[in-house]
């Protein structure tokens, strides 16, 4: 019997061949938000890696919705065109279907690269006001960013409708939007960083307002068989802030305004908070989300191993399940769990010379696998 990881799931008028997501990886390589060689090595190698899709990165939706100088962005006609490019290559030589998620940093933007140092830039290293619900310091050390206004936000759903179009343009088969991770819309949804006191804040029901603006905004924008998800905190882990019963409210009020599905994930509203990071650690989430919340769900969260993998899918737990840095240490993964779990995986012809049962170097190579059997 295959395994319930390499069985085939549908959504709208697309069918991923197996339940294994390349989760989008902020790489932090672009150029005034353009993706360069850099993306095309990166999204190349994981576009023949047999996954069932594979996301880009989180892309701003406006130069002041990156996270970093670094990051991706589909705002300009420059970006579209660069990013078209890398797409071309991934069409041509790819076995996944392509997806991509559709971001704004807010409050956390105008930061560096992690690997300088997580703080924010300076006006010296080209720092641009960030915005937010409220004006609240991301932490201690960064600057206050602007409270968005009712044009504000007129003018941020015009901008991930503007996104959407240039991602349809692109022939993409799937948009997500980010509202996790302590993002824009992540910050609107949680008390931590909302303490608006108009129809924006407050209530639930308040604090989802942007988020399902949005979200029905890019629905429409969006043609109606290819699938829109979201990526949304199923906890903010701390006290007074988001929590697993709002996100089951969340994710049903996302699937009336036409979302196919949500990624559960969690934390990144402030810089600390006691997370019980572990294998597995947002499995829960995903699960409750799913039981109640009435639509597809894919977990992410230290999911790393392929029976660990599989046993989540059989379980019922999610419908799909998404690593980035397994991927990162694994760009063969999937082909690696295939064997793995006696199933099946794509790969390109040129590749083929490595399947276990083609190359007796793979039982010297993969020692680990094998013992794990």
């Amino acid at each position: 019997m295959t395994s319930p990881l390499f069985t085939p799931i549908t959504m709208r008028q697309l069918t991923l061949k197996n339940r294994i997501v390349v989760a989008p990886m902020c790489q932090y390589s672009a150029e005034d938000g353009s993706a360069n060689d850099w993306h095309m090595l990166h999204l190349g190698s994981l576009a023949v890696a047999g996954a069932g899709l594979l996301m880009i990165e989180a892309t701003a939706v406006e130069a002041r919705g990156r996270i970093t100088l670094g990051c991706l962005g589909l705002y300009s006609d420059a970006n579209e065109a660069a990013l078209r490019r890398v797409v071309a290559a991934c069409r041509r030589f790819g076995n996944a279907p392509l997806g991509i998620q559709l971001a704004h940093a807010g409050r956390k933007g105008s930061a560096t690269r992690p690997w300088e140092g997580i703080r924010a830039l300076t006006a010296a290293e080209g720092a641009w006001q960030t915005c937010a619900p409220s004006a609240i310091p991301l932490d201690e050390g960064w600057p206050a960013p602007h409270a968005l206004g009712a044009a504000d936000m007129d003018a941020l759903v015009d901008a991930f409708v503007s996104a959407t179009r240039r991602a349809a343009r692109l022939g993409l088969d799937l948009v997500e939007l980010h509202c996790a991770h302590g993002y824009l819309l992540h910050e609107f949804l949680s008390p931590i960083a909302n303490r608006r006191d108009d129809a924006y804040g407050g209530s639930l029901e308040n604090r989802m307002r942007l988020p399902l603006r949005i979200a029905k905004a890019v629905r429409e924008a969006w043609p109606a068989e290819r699938p829109l998800g979201a990526r949304i905190t199923g906890t903010d882990w701390l006290e007074g802030g988001f929590t697993v019963e709002d996100a089951v409210q969340l994710a049903r009020a996302l699937k009336a305004v036409g979302c196919d599905y949500v990624c559960v994930s969690s934390g990144g509203i402030v810089g600390k908070a006691p997370i019980p990071i572990g294998p597995g650690y947002q499995l829960a989430l995903a699960e409750r989300v799913r039981r109640d919340g009435g639509l597809a769900t894919r977990a992410v969260g230290l999911i790393a191993e392929p029976h660990q993998a599989a046993a989540v899918i059989a379980s019922g737990k999610a419908d799909m399940v998404a690593m980035a840095r397994a991927f990162l240490d694994d760009p063969r993964w999937v082909w690696h769990a295939a064997e793995a779990l006696g199933a099946s995986a794509a790969m390109p012809p040129q590749y083929a010379r490595v399947r276990a049962d083609l190359w007796p170097g793979a039982a010297l190579a993969r020692p680990r696998r094998e013992a794990a059997e």
